[in-house]
């Protein structure tokens, strides 16, 4: 399907776009246009359309992009309203809750506080004690001999 579109040239922060005529899978700056149309320099705001051309084309099956679809409406060149090409705003999905809560539903208290200190625990000695006898978990951290 061809397209009747803009392609930017220029420099940076300078634009000038050629209005062209090229096969639709194209990319813009890909230069293997079949025919220019005409030009747009946006700073200044001058336009340089082929009306003739330009109403061939769109007679043959050529389809305008949007942004040029209104800038041939402005121009006079083609009938017709103009479309939105900025994109739709989606809005926020919002999260469905299974079972929604009820709205009397009383407040949870907050946990009571400590005042006491919480016990520190409680270090286990490494070295048994001097009464000769030795606990069953100091003999399973011993490695055997």
């Amino acid at each position: 399907m061809l397209k009747i579109r803009l392609q930017r040239t220029g420099r940076v922060n300078d634009p000038s776009y050629r209005v062209v005529v090229t096969e639709h899978t194209n990319g813009p700056k890909s230069g293997r246009a079949k025919e220019v149309l005409g030009s747009y320099n946006p700073k200044s705001k001058e336009r340089i359309l082929n009306a003739d051309r330009i109403k061939y084309w769109i007679s043959v099956g050529a389809k305008a992009s949007g942004t040029m679809h209104n800038m041939l409406v402005s121009a006079g060149i083609v009938s017709g309203k103009k479309v939105n090409v900025l994109p739709k705003k989606t809005v926020p999905k919002k999260v469905e809750e299974a079972a929604p809560a009820p709205a009397a539903a009383p407040a949870e208290a907050p946990a009571p506080v400590a005042d006491e200190a919480a016990p520190e625990p409680v270090a286990e000695e490494k070295n048994p004690p001097a009464g000769g006898e030795v606990p069953a978990e100091v003999v399973a951290d011993k490695p055997a001999a």
